[in-house]
């Protein structure tokens, strides 16, 4: 943020210079029309108000405004640019107990949204990168082992992770996973329940999706 800071005292500055200007060019042009007999009335013009120096001014006064819009697209992109690096969202499954198993691949819905920049969709369960990047995700789940837990970490259709937890008899038990993966913007992440087994989350948001981009790219 400090970059943007300066950058708009700049533009201020700029600004501020292209208004002198305009009076002074003002001044110029009406010197010119009254042959430079009687001054515009209001603040006095500058000596030098004659025509040689309206056409100066004239000259000075489109170049700045030309480098003042491109210092102002320039800005506009730098803060582009810094709104898309703030890319993060955690969320837990929510006090739904426990999810499956259900015989057909299922996707999930993390509902509880701790943190959420906007890329993450908590009515669909999807992330949608929205600058090409680096980052990072991690997926935990808590089940009970009386049943196998099986997670898959997807970008769109192909398997980036996976979380799982073999039948080991009547306890709780919490397995978890992480990933680093390079996505280009418009790229979805969302997590899947595998066939035949389940997941279990209360209010403790012991299943969670988390995400966050590293750097963009």
């Amino acid at each position: 943020m400090k970059a943007t800071a300066e950058e708009d005292r700049s533009l201020s500055e700029m600004r501020a210079s292209v208004g002198a200007l305009w009076f002074s060019f003002l001044c110029a042009c009406v010197a010119e029309v009254n042959g430079a007999e009687s001054p515009p009335s209001g603040p006095a013009c500058p000596a030098a108000c004659d025509q040689q120096s309206g056409v100066q001014l004239r000259g000075v006064l489109e170049d700045l405004q030309a480098r003042l819009a491109a210092a102002e697209e320039q800005l506009e992109a730098l803060r582009n640019t810094i709104q898309g690096s703030r890319v993060a969202f955690g969320a837990a499954l929510g006090n739904d107990g426990h999810v499956g198993p259900i015989r057909a691949e299922t996707p999930l819905i993390y509902k509880t949204v701790y943190m959420n920049t906007g890329a993450y969709d908590p009515e669909t369960g999807i992330f949608t990168a929205p600058v090409g990047g680096v980052y990072y995700f991690s997926v935990t789940g808590h089940s009970l082992s009386s049943n196998p837990m099986g997670l898959r970490l997807m970008r769109f259709a192909r398997q980036m992770a996976a979380v799982k937890n073999y039948e080991a008899g009547e306890r709780f038990e919490t397995a978890s996973n992480s990933m680093i993966l390079r996505l280009g913007a418009g790229d979805q992440i969302r997590v899947w329940l595998t066939p035949m087994t389940w997941v279990y989350d209360d209010g403790d948001s012991l299943s969670t999706f988390t995400g966050h981009l590293l750097f963009p790219m």
